[in-house]
């Protein structure tokens, strides 16, 4: 048996609980069966975006277009370096990382799988591990839909649709959330065909308003309520078939097929039937006010507890755990900040709080301002014809009960409402403030002038 103060299961978000201990003393050994990093680093936000970024170059060909500006069209997109030099800085920073822990003679870095054997040992199969206190942060991987045919095909997910072996001339996508959004939207620009098909509608957990935005400004077509019947690939093309809403049956044919369907966790090899750790019924980890499972000394967050699913909502749960356990938070439950995020697809959204449907739903008054780019000097000067900042203001205590941005530089402008809710900012504080003239945030201020508008309809000072 192997002793530890820290033992991590998962290099990904678990770093938060591997360098920062070992700084103050604590012997830490982190185990990781694949490419340190995670999936953000190795198969997700980082790589997507370092795609993503040179398409958005490309399609300022297009944005120029409405100001009359021809650009000529570039005789070749280097398509292939691009991707090459993405999993070549990847694969850079991910192996650093164990040279990192290499240097630092309180960690024990093991690229290996484990798994419980027993409440608080786990194993490698040749060696058996224990320490004071457990980090389960194993993270999710692509969750595949039952469709007739559909496994026996050589079909993408996002790991491979960010490391393709040849760009393909078509493609298909089955799903539409953000991973099929943002993914999509990139290939789109590079010249790909890309077709999308879901069985529900797109982004079903944004706020409404921004769905029938984004419906007219879609990146790439997409075909909603589609009744998959099955999937086949002959001859090197991929063929997906079923009923559209209509009811007409219809197949779709491209090169590369792409399932972004959802995740699930990687909790089904951690043998915690060996444990008291419980699980819910879709096999996320069940935690309470401190993270901690059924089995005590033995915490997990991240995406593996299905409260989240950002690296920085799981950054902040690492960085909580180790002032829980070892600064100056001991004992005190996790708070959550308000969490937002984003979907860079093309257009840009951002969220942060509830949607108007949840406040209907729920009972809660509020006020509703909407301003559209348009309706500013700076979406005036970039000929805006798309997208809005909509915020949702709480009637009882003026505070900002939800924002919702569609457009550009919307991962960037919510950030302006996200502070001002984690300070508890009231309308008249967004009002009291002074907006650089002509910034793209007067749209945010514009938003909140509605606000205000509505109140005095209501005969409210």
């Amino acid at each position: 048996m192997k002793e530890y103060d820290i033992l991590v299961v998962g290099a990904g978000a678990g770093t938060k609980l591997v360098t920062p201990p070992s700084l103050i003393g604590k012997r830490v050994v982190v185990f990781e069966k694949e490419t340190p990093g995670g999936t953000c680093l190795n198969r997700g936000c980082i790589p997507s975006k370092m795609i993503i970024y040179p398409s958005e170059l490309i399609r300022l060909r297009e944005e120029g277009k409405r100001f009359g500006i021809e650009f000529p069209k570039p005789t070749t997109v280097p398509v292939e370096s691009i991707f090459q030099r993405v999993n070549q800085t990847v694969k850079i920073d991910s192996d650093s990382i164990p040279i990192a822990y290499e240097k630092n003679p309180n960690i024990d870095y093991i690229p290996k799988k484990v798994w419980f054997k027993a409440s608080k040992i786990l194993t490698d199969g040749e060696n058996d591990y224990t320490a004071k206190h457990i980090f389960i942060v194993t993270g999710t991987r692509p969750k595949i839909p039952n469709i007739q045919g559909l496994e026996n095909t050589p079909y993408w997910t996002s790991r491979e649709a960010l490391s393709p072996p040849k760009f393909p001339k078509s493609l298909l996508i089955i799903g539409a959330g953000f991973i099929s959004l943002e993914l999509g939207a990139a290939y789109q620009a590079y010249g790909c065909q890309v077709t999308g098909i879901t069985r529900g509608e797109v982004l079903r957990h944004v706020d409404g308003d921004v769905k029938t935005e984004l419906s007219k400004h879609l990146p790439f077509p997409i075909h909603t309520d589609f009744q998959f019947e099955s999937v086949s690939y002959l001859n090197q093309k991929f063929k997906v078939s079923g009923k559209t809403k209509e009811g007409k049956f219809t197949e779709f044919e491209a090169d590369e097929l792409l399932v972004a369907t959802g995740i699930k966790p990687n909790t089904d090899e951690l043998h915690l039937e060996n444990t008291n750790i419980q699980i819910n019924e879709e096999g996320f980890i069940q935690v309470d006010g401190t993270l901690q499972t059924g089995e005590p000394g033995v915490y997990a967050f991240g995406d593996v507890i299905g409260r989240y699913f950002f690296r920085h909502s799981a950054n902040f749960e690492g960085e909580y755990l180790f002032e829980h356990l070892f600064g100056n938070k001991k004992n005190q439950p996790i708070v959550y900040p308000p969490i937002p995020e984003a979907i860079f697809t093309n257009p840009q959204i951002a969220s942060v709080g509830k949607t108007e449907e949840t406040l209907v739903q729920e009972g809660i008054p509020y006020y509703k301002g909407i301003n559209p780019y348009s309706a500013s000097a700076t979406g005036m000067a970039r000929l805006s014809n798309l997208g809005f900042v909509k915020v949702l203001v709480s009637k009882e205590t003026e505070q900002v009960l939800g924002a919702h941005i569609i457009g550009d530089e919307a991962s960037n402008l919510i950030h302006q409402i996200l502070l001002g809710i984690y300070l508890n900012a009231k309308l008249d504080d967004y009002l009291g403030m002074v907006y650089i003239h002509p910034a793209i945030s007067e749209i945010t201020r514009n938003a909140f002038r509605k606000v205000r508008e509505q109140k005095w309809k209501e005969g409210k000072s």
